[in-house]
């Protein structure tokens, strides 16, 4: 039941701190995304990469992640990033039209997602910790919008609910779980590009930036003791 509750849980976490700090500068949200990128990379090499190496060939499992991480580029054309905290919202601050192309793709990105969790392994928490930062930018983008108050709440649960309904389809229909371990190498490769980019550009203007080493290392120390 947790792997379908902890990533809507996620997003009602972004949305919270979103609310509890609305007159504060986020300051907590780059640290958290670093920890997060750092966590769902170390997770995703530690738990997803070898359990999918034992069921498929070396170079097709290759083929598969690296068709993971061209797809994950396509949907950042759409998205503009927003899978891993580029929510640009001054350019759309005084936009009042649904934003269906940004929506769209979050969504395809959250089902997919949730494909490699199950009952017996950890990707869940790398899910987890990777939602709470992106929910609640993606909340704070939506809340200074010109959107209807039926429209936020709208996107957002639509959002939450996504990836546990890919986790309902990958352990429950039997079509899918004939491919499920070839989908999960192209998440492997979403995984990858996603969190890469977010330690990428963590630190700005290739700066030293102790906190986030810290908080890097932290994210990988915690992914390898769970």
């Amino acid at each position: 039941m947790m792997q379908y509750l902890l990533p809507f849980l996620a997003v009602v976490a972004g949305v919270l701190l979103v609310i509890i700090f609305k007159n504060k500068k986020p300051k907590y949200t780059k640290l958290l995304l670093s920890f997060s990128g750092a966590f769902l990379l170390a997770l995703t090499l530690f738990d997803l990469l070898p359990e999918v190496y034992q069921h498929l060939e070396a170079k097709q499992t290759g083929l598969f992640i690296m068709l993971g991480i061209l797809f994950q580029i396509l949907l950042e054309f759409f998205s503009k990033g927003a899978e891993h905290g580029h929510v640009h919202i001054h350019e759309h601050k005084h936009n009042t039209d649904f934003p269906w192309v940004l929506f769209i793709s979050l969504c395809i990105h959250s089902f997919l997602e949730g494909f490699p969790i199950h009952q017996h392994n950890d990707m869940v928490y790398g899910v987890l910790i990777h939602k709470i930062p992106i929910a609640a930018l993606i909340t704070t983008y939506l809340m200074q919008s010109q959107f209807t108050k039926n429209q936020i709440i709208a996107f957002l649960i639509t959002f939450a609910l996504m990836t546990p309904m890919g986790t309902l389809v990958s352990n429950t229909v039997p079509f899918v779980g004939n491919y499920l371990f070839f989908i999960n190498a192209i998440v492997i490769g979403i995984f990858f590009h996603i969190s890469t980019v977010i330690l990428f550009e963590s630190n700005e203007n290739h700066r030293f930036n102790l906190s986030k080493l810290i908080v890097i290392a932290l994210g990988i120390l915690v992914a390898y003791l769970i």
